[in-house]
């Protein structure tokens, strides 16, 4: 098996697993240098639209950082809708590239939701 496959395969069984998240709609993988969507599960939204748009979400928040001189990285940015969470998680191991998942806020306990999207991304291997 070729190591891009592999890594696809990886992305793919990763989201499934995001994807069983009480109240997950959508969940993606996203390379925020290009705006690119790598793999998503799930529907509801137009998430090739999503991906792009987030993509810009991220940005603006490095370049804040960037201005402000802070030293940080970004853990996850959370966006509040009335009837849905949106959670932006660049990994760790490689900062480029970011998780996106909306969740139907009646149905999903954010603070679960937040600690099994880090315990999941520990499994993407690159």
């Amino acid at each position: 098996m070729k190591k891009g496959s592999f890594v696809q395969m990886n992305m793919k069984e990763s989201l499934k697993e995001l994807m069983k998240l009480d109240g997950a709609l959508v969940v993606a993988l996203v390379d925020s240098v290009s705006g690119m969507l790598l793999a998503s599960e799930g529907h509801g939204i137009n998430i090739e639209i999503a991906a792009a748009c987030n993509t810009e979400v991220v940005r603006a928040k490095l370049k804040t950082m960037k201005n402000l001189r802070l030293n940080d990285s970004i853990e996850d940015i959370l966006i509040s809708l009335r009837e849905q969470y949106h959670i932006i998680r660049p990994l760790e191991k490689k900062q480029e590239l970011f998780i996106y998942v909306v969740l139907d806020r009646e149905r999903a306990n954010l603070a679960l939701a937040r600690r099994q999207i880090m315990d999941i991304e520990k499994e993407f291997k690159f």
